[in-house]
């Protein structure tokens, strides 16, 4: 069984090494049939990082990734032939190419002669070595070229959150090395000082709270925000176990959805009901000084599809209601396997064929798939099935089409097969919907109306 363990390892190395050279193939025919069809020079190449990342089940970043390390083995033909016989799996071939990124292409075929991978010059060796012995060859053969990358690295600063176990968050600083050892610096030794006048939360714990305290100017850290909570109405009146949704988030506990409801109604006991329908919940006006101002916007679920209601705009823009609604719906990027952040709000079918601004004909996007999908060859469409989640169909320039779904929402059950079940859940969702309507408008919520 090991001997399998150990031959499988080596048909997925060759099998990804196969990927970048197919890559690098279908990379140069696109840019042919691009040049021929006259898209300027500059231009040529645009989609093909997507068109790689759909095919691959990857993110587009991850896309564009693989595109980048397929070319560059093209001129590392030891590193290359390391990659094929299995000595290097796909993830150290990617460490080599990006420690070696900065150089030029002469350099870059010294530094892959004088690493000699494939003749197991890394057998035994960890990401750390690999990385270190790649970034010394690097140095050696063009040193300015390695200080400027060095250099330029600070524009790359950045600060991104992402989802933790247990209703918990990530929140990643890449920093300048100066800067993040006097942050962690800091941190730590406010800690210890706490801790030596008593405190009896952990280091960890007191460098978070800190952490927090200092970003914020507040103790908690909440200020000015507005938390997008989709649930069910069951959920929130009937004690229901069905997750809830914080937009930004992810999914999180039912318990803890109507907890985070009760501390925000119980601090304003007797300014504002807690069924307030969809409308935001104004901080009341005689807080406390520095009281954090929570802004609170409970959304609702359709029964069984958990399909959102929207209101459509005869606007060329998406006005702020209708975006918040569909970033809501979207929760990220609607491209198939993409999982970045939404930055635009797209018309699928575009505004200048007639597409309308309406929350079926919008989508959420990041950047660079919107722009990659205003590309050439490319085409999208909603497919208004009823019965399910908002979809759209995602057509790229070799005619392949990927289906792209709204993730769902709490309420959400699959409908059993076949057409009749299916029509008698339809008119029982809708006697459920009626009846819960009606509910609703007794308990004082005013919920969305479909258009």
């Amino acid at each position: 069984m090991i001997d399998q363990l150990r031959h499988f390892e080596d048909v997925k190395a060759l099998a990804a090494a196969r990927q970048a050279e197919v890559t690098v193939a279908f990379d140069l025919q696109q840019r042919r049939e691009q040049a021929a069809a006259g898209v300027p020079a500059k231009e040529q190449g645009a989609g093909v990082a997507a068109q790689v990342a759909l095919a691959r089940r990857e993110s587009p970043t991850r896309g564009g990734r693989l595109l980048g390390l397929a070319r560059a083995l093209t001129g590392m033909p030891r590193t290359s032939a390391a990659f094929r016989s299995g000595r290097l799996n796909e993830w150290r071939t990617t460490l080599i190419v990006r420690e070696t990124v900065c150089l030029s292409v002469e350099d870059r075929a010294a530094v892959d002669e004088e690493l000699a991978a494939d003749t197991g010059t890394f057998d035994g060796a960890g990401d750390r070595a690999i990385i270190s012995a790649v970034k010394a060859a690097a140095y050696r053969r063009d040193p300015r070229s390695v200080a400027k990358r060095a250099s330029h690295a600070v524009n790359e600063r950045t600060v991104s959150m992402r989802p933790a176990p247990d209703t918990m968050a990530r929140v990643t600083a890449l920093l300048p090395v100066a800067e993040g050892v006097a942050v962690y610096a800091a941190l730590s030794k406010e800690a210890d000082t706490l801790r030596a006048t008593g405190d009896e939360r952990g280091k960890g714990q007191i460098m978070a709270d800190t952490l927090v305290k200092r970003a914020t100017g507040i103790e908690g850290g909440v200020s000015s925000i507005e938390i997008q909570l989709v649930m069910t109405d069951r959920t929130l009146l009937q004690g229901d176990s069905k997750p809830a949704r914080l937009t930004g988030y992810g999914t999180v506990p039912a318990e803890w959805a109507r907890k985070a409801l009760q501390s925000r109604a119980s601090e304003r006991a007797g300014k504002q009901p807690l069924a307030s329908a969809t409308a935001l919940e104004a901080p009341a006006k005689d807080s406390v000084e520095h009281e954090p101002a929570v802004w609170l916007r409970r959304l609702y679920t359709a029964p069984g599809t958990g399909e959102l209601v929207a209101m459509d705009s005869r606007a060329r823009l998406f006005p702020p209601g209708l975006r918040r609604f569909i970033q809501v719906r979207d929760d990220v990027c609607r491209t198939p396997y993409c999982d970045a952040p939404i930055r635009h709000d797209d018309h699928i079918i575009p505004r200048h064929k007639d597409g309308p601004t309406s929350a079926g004909n919008g989508q959420g996007l990041c950047e660079a798939c919107n722009h990659t999908k205003e590309t050439p060859g490319w085409s999208a469409k909603p497919l208004p099935i009823p019965g399910t989640r908002h979809t759209v169909r995602l057509k790229t320039p070799t005619g392949h089409t990927y289906t792209s779904t709204a993730p769902p929402l709490p309420g959400t059950t699959l409908p059993p097969d076949g057409p009749a079940v299916a029509r008698d859940t339809r008119a029982r969702r809708r006697r459920a919907h009626r009846e819960r309507t009606k509910a609703l408008k007794r308990a004082h919520f005013r919920p969305f109306v479909p258009v």
